[in-house]
């Protein structure tokens, strides 16, 4: 498998090997070892989401708090969504910048975010299926988001009428988040990362 840095750092791009015949397809949508190789440390899984959507539907921008946060790893099982990382680190040289990388049934590529990023993707069919393996377990009260559609971030959602959740459309702007003190901070986060490099290290 390929995989690159995306523009913002903590986030990477994976896309797969696929052998095909008349039989179908296989191939390895996840490999911990070329992704520790990738990222300077192993992915710790603890949880396994998966979800369907119909066209249109926008989830997210979600992050946890850190420490733990949440690191993910996400593909597109079913039909085709557009994934978007937004960088939420205060302190970080690219805060309040976002990056999209188109993911589907086809390609079978996958992005990989790490704790403190925020996440979010737009499902481009119906019936979209993600699947994602997770960090962390879902901790209510820790668990937060940032409005979608805040002009500040202004996120090019490829639909005309995104539908949100109830949750999604009362988030905060970047700002209000900012504000509140919701936000992780750039420092916080690449010393957690440090922490767990220097454990495998260890072992």
């Amino acid at each position: 498998m390929k995989i690159r840095p995306l523009t913002i750092e903590g986030a990477w791009e994976v896309t797969p090997v696929q052998h095909g015949d008349d039989r179908g397809t296989f191939l390895e949508w996840y490999r911990f070892d070329h992704l520790a190789a990738a990222i300077g440390h192993p992915l710790n899984l603890a949880q396994a989401n998966l979800s369907t959507s119909t066209r249109g539907v926008v989830r997210g921008v979600h992050f946890a708090d850190v420490p733990p946060g949440q690191a993910k790893y996400v593909t597109c099982v079913a039909g085709a969504v557009l994934d978007v990382v937004v960088d939420i680190r205060v302190g970080s040289p690219t805060f309040g910048q976002w990056e999209a990388v188109p993911l589907d049934d086809r390609e079978r590529r996958a992005v990989y975010l790490a704790e403190g990023l925020g996440h979010a993707f737009c499902a481009l069919t119906q019936g979209a299926t993600v699947a994602y393996l997770c960090s962390s377990t879902y901790r209510p009260g820790h668990e937060h988001g940032v409005h979608p559609l805040d002009p500040a971030l202004a996120i090019t959602w490829p639909v005309e009428a995104p539908s949100l959740s109830a949750k999604d459309a009362a988030a905060p702007s970047l700002a209000e988040a900012l504000e509140a003190g919701l936000l992780p901070r750039y420092e916080t986060c690449r010393d957690y990362v440090e922490t767990m490099r220097h454990f495998d290290d260890s072992q």
